[in-house]
């Protein structure tokens, strides 16, 4: 029989919808798997029968009493090129391109960051807690999105891992990003603190509301104005201050902001009449202490940054 824990973070899920998103068995496992298993009593929760529509506790415990297909293990992938700004016996610093997936999970399990590092930093693969899935993501102490670019912190050993990992839950470590977005705002600088939630489909987030039936939690987002790109854009510098999923991207929009290329965040009112094949968002910079040593590390801006803010505007995907 196989346990699992519920987080706080994964609270307030469907069991269903939970257990079929591809990150803790093979991807073959469907819903409708899952629902005839729970209707079957093979799986349990708290040793109890429920429903496939049961809402998830903090510290409900899944028991599945089924043999479901091993996961594939994590593979070396030195195909793809990384590069990797810093490197001693704790932490690898890398500066991530947009299009590259962190750490595998369901839909992409072989072109992602942690394949690419486990082919040079193999000893990474048993860094890791004992979360649900945490062996998918080793060394991982943050992540960004896919097509978001810029610097990375990956961690080499448990001490490490394990450090830095609390440094980011009390929010001790200072991130910079910067990001194109529609319109020019007003203030100069500025504070966004609206807390947020998963939406109902629990692929995106939302500002949280009187309504919100998902689980709410703080998010600030400091902002401060560096360019404005004609009379339609600007360039921002963003300093998160809470490190919600999508955060940055949900807040920009809260404002009528939103990241120029984003297809997740928008706003129906905004015409897209700049194309960018992501949304511009970049990790420009990171500040930490480890062990009596004080880091900083900062990243250029990537070329399509560049291109944009030298005037070079595509209307659409073709020009």
């Amino acid at each position: 029989m196989q346990k699992i824990i519920i987080s706080e973070e994964d609270a307030r899920q469907r069991i269903d919808k939970f257990l079929s998103n591809g990150i803790f068995f093979d991807e073959k496992i469907t819903r409708n798997e899952i629902v005839e298993k729970i209707k079957e009593e093979k799986i349990l929760v708290n040793g109890r029968k429920i429903k496939p529509s049961y809402f998830l506790k903090k510290d409900d415990e899944i028991n599945v009493d089924f043999k479901w297909e091993e996961k594939k293990s994590l593979k070396k992938n030195n195909q793809i090129k990384i590069p990797i700004i810093y490197q001693d016996e704790n932490i690898i610093v890398v500066d991530k391109p947009a299009g590259v997936q962190v750490h595998p999970d369901s839909h992409e399990k072989e072109k992602t960051i942690v394949n690419y590092l486990l082919t040079d930093f193999p000893e990474i693969e048993s860094v890791h807690d004992d979360s649900v899935g945490a062996e998918m993501r080793p060394g991982i102490v943050h992540r960004l999105d896919k097509d978001t670019s810029g610097v990375m912190l990956i961690t080499r050993n448990e001490k490490a891992f394990l450090e830095l990992k609390r440094q980011f839950q009390a929010r001790e470590i200072v991130k910079k990003y910067q990001a194109i977005v529609y319109g020019v705002t007003g203030l100069l600088a500025g504070e966004i603190n609206k807390p947020m939630a998963r939406s109902s489909d629990y692929r995106k987030q939302v500002i949280a509301g009187k309504k919100t039936k998902t689980i709410i939690r703080e998010a600030v987002t400091n902002y401060r104005l560096l360019k404005k790109i004609g009379n339609k854009f600007s360039l921002l510098e963003l300093t998160p201050k809470t490190g919600r999923m999508h955060q940055i991207r949900v807040h920009l929009t809260s404002i009528g902001h939103p990241i120029v290329g984003d297809k997740k965040y928008y706003l129906k009112n905004i015409l897209c009449d700049a194309y960018a094949g992501r949304q511009l968002l970049h990790a420009k910079n990171i500040q930490f202490s480890l062990f009596g040593k004080n880091y900083e590390f900062e990243t250029e801006l990537p070329a399509d940054f560049m291109a944009f803010l030298s005037g070079k505007i595509r209307k659409n995907k073709n020009e």
